[in-house]
């Protein structure tokens, strides 16, 4: 049987150039993973695995060609990757220059959108204002005067430890304060590192009286009247605030329950200067517990007549 040789030249060159096809193709096939770390960053880089990918939507098709079209640097086919992209790519990656810092910086610019912010705030606050309570007579709200409190705090001391100092407040009572009414003593608080100095709020607190009571602006006070000046009248010596006393007569039939209004004999108006609010008289008409029957007849015998 004969065997003839066709030429080692065809078979040769045939060789050679598909030796020459599988190296370009090689190359082309693992060029894009030198350019992995780069590429893939910027955009979705098509590589002969998305042959694989063809199931996708055609919104994400949409968007990879938007993302290669916007990027300049790949071909708007999602499955093929041209010669001369490579190319410059190729050339361009050769040079001492890096070709992706400057597309990485403008693309993260254009997609981070979240502000940062440094706060350069030095402002020191204050801590919690330290509470006290100062009681005052009735006397003192309703003519005023001066007012001392004691206080122990916590202070910072030349060497930088906390200690506590004690000091003594002065409060000027105004006429016509009231029971809720604060005053404020800034930077007289605690002290601490890092804060500035706290304050001290004082609220007024209002003592009972053994006699009058107060209501608003007004004063009210009980008079006990036996039950024979209740009927008959009689003169009245009233106890008034600061020591002095009023004199005044009552004429009318006192019965429990019976009120009688001095104007301007009350505590001072706070909010209006020179102006006092009223002295409310409350009448308490003390009976007779123990009577004979004598006694008994006779006191009905005279009532009966005044009706």
């Amino acid at each position: 049987m004969e065997h003839r040789w066709s030429g080692p030249t065809t078979c040769t060159n045939k060789g050679s150039l598909h030796h020459k096809h599988s190296m370009d193709d090689s190359f082309f096939v693992r060029s894009p993973s030198l350019f992995s770390h780069t590429v893939s960053r910027r955009s979705q880089t098509p590589s002969p695995y998305l042959h694989r990918n063809h199931s996708r939507s055609p919104d994400i098709i949409d968007s990879n060609r938007r993302n290669t079209s916007r990027n300049g640097a790949i071909s708007s086919s999602p499955t093929e990757t041209p010669i001369s992209s490579f190319s410059k790519l190729t050339s361009h990656n050769h040079s001492n220059t890096p070709f992706v810092s400057g597309d990485l910086s403008k693309s993260t610019s254009r997609r981070s959108t979240t502000p940062i912010i440094f706060s350069q705030s030095t402002t020191r606050k204050k801590p919690q204002h330290v509470e006290k309570r100062l009681e005052c007579s009735l006397e003192e709200l309703c003519f005023g005067g001066i007012k001392k409190i004691k206080i122990t705090r916590d202070v910072i001391s030349d060497i930088g430890i906390i200690v506590q100092e004690e000091e003594t407040l002065h409060i000027n009572v105004k006429p016509g304060w009231r029971k809720g009414t604060t005053i404020k003593f800034e930077g007289k608080g605690d002290n601490k590192l890092g804060y500035l100095p706290g304050d001290i709020v004082i609220t007024i607190d209002e003592k009972k009286h053994p006699l009058f009571k107060r209501v608003g602006d007004d004063l009210e006070l009980g008079v006990e009247v036996p039950f024979l000046k209740a009927l008959v009248g009689c003169n009245i010596t009233l106890p008034l605030l600061g020591g002095k006393n009023m004199f005044f007569r009552v004429d009318d039939v006192i019965y429990p329950g019976y009120e009688k209004v001095i104007q301007d004999q009350g505590m001072p108006k706070s909010n209006v200067c020179g102006q006092r609010g009223d002295l409310r008289l409350k009448f308490i008409v003390h009976f007779p517990l123990n009577l004979s029957k004598d006694k008994c007849i006779k006191v009905c015998n005279i009532l009966e007549t005044c009706f």
